[in-house]
Parts: structure tokens; C-alpha cells; sequence
């Protein structure tokens, strides 16, 4: 085997690992999708659930809704970062040894995307976890409310008022 053929081999299996990695990301945020529809209709069919006197099954399942959201944001973050990486960094000096550069020639229109500040898929995956989060925070706040109000009567009742 020459250098040429061993060069196009080790880009050829970078290549196929990349778009395995992509695979998984897509893999990763349907399962955080499927984790917050889960966690939604949990919250709706057991809205009436009581735990530990006063915490509601909603306000656990809005706890781990937002935890959830939180990690899948920061997943989407991190894959969007490692493949970028396995782009330019990687990918990109490979193909300089090659006489075509389908991947920087790909990287560079993305790029030009960007700068015309169209959504990409990863934006539109960070947009409905924060979406998320933000809903299971004001589920979250709602069912901890009455629960503060009754906390601070009893203090004030303890106390002898304000």
C-alpha cells in the first residue's frame, strides 16, 4: 500500500466514524425528546399525587424535566463542538493531503449559513430544550408557591407577625 492509499484509507475511516458520531447525536436528542414528552405526560397523570405531605408528583417530574433540558442543552452544545472539531481540525488537514476536499468545501458553506444567521438543526434542538426548560421551570415555581406562601405564614404565625 502507498502513502496516497493509506492516506485516503485513515480519511476514509475518519470519515465513516464521523458520521457514526453524527448517528449518535441524532440518536441522543430523540431520547431527550422522548424523555420530555415522557416527563410531560407523567406530570399530567399524576398531577394529583402528594409525596412527603405537601410535594406534588408535578413538581418532581418538573425537578427532572428541567434537569433533563439542562443536559440535553449542554449534550447538543458538546456534540456541536466535538464535530466541528472533527471537521476542521482533523478532517481538514486530511484532506489537504487529498486532490478533492468534500468536507472543508462542506464546512466552509456551513459556515456561510451561520453568518447569515439561518437556524441550523442544532440551533432548532437548543431552542426546544430551552423551551423545555422553561416550561418545566414554571410548572416547577407554580406547585412551589403555595408551598412557600404556607412556609412563611407558619414563620410569621411562630414569629407573632410581621
Amino acid at each position: 500500500m502507498d502513502r496516497d492509499e493509506l492516506i485516503f484509507s485513515e480519511y476514509k475511516m475518519y470519515s465513516e466514524q464521523k458520521e457514526n458520531f453524527v448517528d449518535r447525536n441524532f440518536r441522543t436528542n430523540r431520547f431527550y425528546m422522548i424523555g420530555v414528552i415522557a416527563l410531560i405526560f407523567a406530570m399530567i397523570y399524576t398531577g394529583n399525587i402528594i409525596f412527603l405531605s405537601k410535594i406534588s408528583a408535578t413538581l418532581v417530574f418538573a425537578i427532572f424535566g428541567v434537569a433533563a433540558s439542562a443536559m440535553w442543552w449542554m449534550n447538543v452544545d458538546s456534540y456541536n463542538t466535538l464535530i466541528k472539531i472533527k471537521y476542521a481540525d482533523v478532517i481538514e488537514k486530511i484532506e489537504e493531503k487529498l486532490p478533492v476536499k468534500p468536507f472543508t468545501d462542506e464546512y466552509k458553506k456551513i459556515d456561510e449559513y451561520k453568518q447569515k444567521k439561518i437556524f441550523l438543526f442544532s440551533d432548532i434542538q437548543k431552542l426546544i430544550a430551552a423551551v423545555a426548560a422553561l416550561f418545566f421551570f414554571a410548572v416547577m415555581v407554580s406547585e412551589l408557591t403555595p408551598i412557600a406562601v404556607k412556609v412563611f405564614d407558619a414563620v410569621v404565625k411562630i414569629k407573632g407577625g410581621i
